[in-house]
């Protein structure tokens, strides 16, 4: 019988190991990702005091308007730059980059470059 590995348990075991080196301090926070079918959501996230400083995610309200009608790349790249200026306006101007377990590809990577452009530094 074939082994049939699952996508998710795997994404999980990538983001423990990931995480396991990856963490955010009060000077250097950490940018995480989660994407799901449809959407994507990111955190500035300070691990010492377990506090969430900045998010964005196409669910908001305000980018709900925005959001509509693009593709899923689309959507990532306005998440990216809406986080960066939300840290930035914060005072957090660098961070550190948590993909979540998935791959730098696609719609994670247009997410950082857009944080990238808009200031934030990884």
């Amino acid at each position: 019988m074939i082994a049939k590995s699952e996508p998710r348990a795997a994404r999980q075991r990538r983001h423990r190991r990931v995480r396991a080196k990856v963490g955010g301090t009060t000077s250097r926070p950490r940018l995480c990702v989660f994407r799901s079918l449809n959407h994507i959501y990111a955190q500035v996230i300070d691990d010492e005091q377990g506090h969430t400083l900045a998010s964005a995610s196409t669910l908001d309200p305000e980018t709900k308007s925005e959001v509509a009608g693009k593709a899923k790349g689309g959507k990532a790249e306005l998440i990216g730059s809406l986080i960066a200026k939300r840290a930035l306006s914060k005072g957090i101007n660098q961070v550190v980059f948590d993909r979540g377990g998935y791959k730098y590809h696609g719609r994670v990577k247009a997410l950082a470059e857009a944080a990238r452009q808009a200031g934030l530094k990884f």
